[in-house]
């Protein structure tokens, strides 16, 4: 009877340290053949900035259910048709314009937080919490090109995204010793910080009245928040990351190109169990696919053929680019869950303004990947006001 390797076994010389990547013989015994354990679940919120064009996304509402014609746009997703499913006639009710386009994952405005039990915390930044220092980053929030960022933190601070290049090199490149050195003393400084700010509030709450309390209380709930992370992120700091053989890039412009290579990047984050919740704000070059305009003049298209056209091959890129992370996910194997990768990865497509003018009913959603019923176009009840 074999005995199962610890998953950081290193291979070891002299000063040197290599990280084996995930291994059947790393799971317990018995659990490569029956994956009989609780899988690891994962998650990807693909954001567009400027919603999508209607007419060529959704299909004809009288056609729900599993048969139904494929949208233009949707044709990327041909082959993939049983695995996603999209959704008419859901909306933000909080929100509407540009506002809504970073609230999409939480539907709630910054300034109409207090207003919610959860705040604004988005929902990546909620599974976060769940996954807690199970992977080196709880999340990840990346951007390409100048796009409106959707992850917010229970606090209702927006969570910054990163670009291809940081990316990669928050993945796989190793930190030198005074890199380690300064984020062990960032740690340790903020914990000594977070203490006192504790017992000032529990001071300062004595004095209050009931509803000052459970205000100060959620504070306080925040605040203990905010310290588990940063204690969970002190054991990652000396273990290695994972390798590959794949280059640093170079530093994106914002291209078709950096969101195909960004794609990638998010499948060997998943592959290497780095995080298992991302998120990714897209905007659009000018200049790509040969255009020449704005992604944001071409939105506001007032069913002109030339704006029409050109939103429709922007929409349809985008739709493709999910199309090939559902590609590069079906296609690797996940040593820790059994099956593909794709089976207990959940995909969310979409974006928090419907469409260019400004509109936040019928919202543009797509969900693909495994532990879902699947493969239907789900007409929801159409409701005004």
């Amino acid at each position: 009877m074999r005995t199962p390797l610890d998953r950081r076994t290193f291979l070891r010389g002299t000063g040197v340290a290599i990280a084996l990547p995930m291994l059947e013989a790393m799971t317990p015994l018995g659990r490569a053949a029956n994956k009989t354990a609780k899988p690891a679940k994962r998650f990807v919120c693909l954001s567009s900035n400027y919603g999508i064009y209607a007419k060529a996304f959704f299909p004809d509402q009288e056609q729900a259910g599993a048969k139904y014609d494929l949208p233009e746009s949707l044709k990327p997703l041909e082959k993939h048709r049983k695995d996603f499913t999209v959704f008419s006639n859901l909306d933000h009710g909080n929100t509407g314009g540009h506002q809504g386009v970073p609230v999409l994952l939480s539907g709630v405005r910054p300034y109409l937080a207090s207003n919610f039990p959860e705040g604004n915390i988005s929902l990546d930044q909620k599974m976060a919490e769940h996954v807690g220092a199970q992977t080196r980053f709880s999340s990840m929030s990346v951007r390409v090109n100048e796009a409106n960022f959707v992850s917010f933190t229970r606090t209702g601070v927006q969570v910054p995204a990163i670009d291809l290049r940081q990316m990669y090199r928050a993945l796989f490149l190793a930190d030198s010793k005074d890199q380690k050195a300064t984020a062990a003393e960032r740690l340790k400084r903020h914990n000594s910080i977070l203490d006192v700010v504790k017992e000032q509030a529990q001071a300062v709450n004595k004095s209050l009245g009931k509803q000052d309390q459970r205000k100060f209380q959620e504070y306080l709930d925040a605040v203990r928040t905010l310290e588990k992370k940063i204690v969970q992120q002190g054991p990652w700091l000396d273990r290695p990351k994972p390798k590959t053989d794949r280059p640093e890039p170079a530093q994106g412009k914002g291209t078709d190109a950096d969101l195909r290579a960004m794609i990638e990047m998010i499948a060997l984050a998943i592959q290497t169990d780095s995080t298992r919740a991302i998120t990714v704000s897209s905007g659009f070059v000018n200049g790509d696919f040969g255009l020449k305009g704005g992604y944001h003049g071409f939105s506001h298209h007032g069913e002109r053929e030339k704006e029409v056209a050109a939103l429709k091959v922007i929409d349809q890129n985008k739709v493709s680019q999910m199309a090939y992370l559902m590609d590069l996910l079906k296609g690797q194997q996940d040593t820790i869950s059994g099956g593909t990768l794709f089976d207990h990865t959940m995909i969310l497509f979409g974006c928090g303004m419907a469409t260019g003018q400004h509109s936040t009913k019928n919202l543009p959603l797509l969900l693909a990947g495994g532990g879902f019923k699947l493969g239907e176009h789900r007409v929801l009840p159409e409701k005004k006001g």
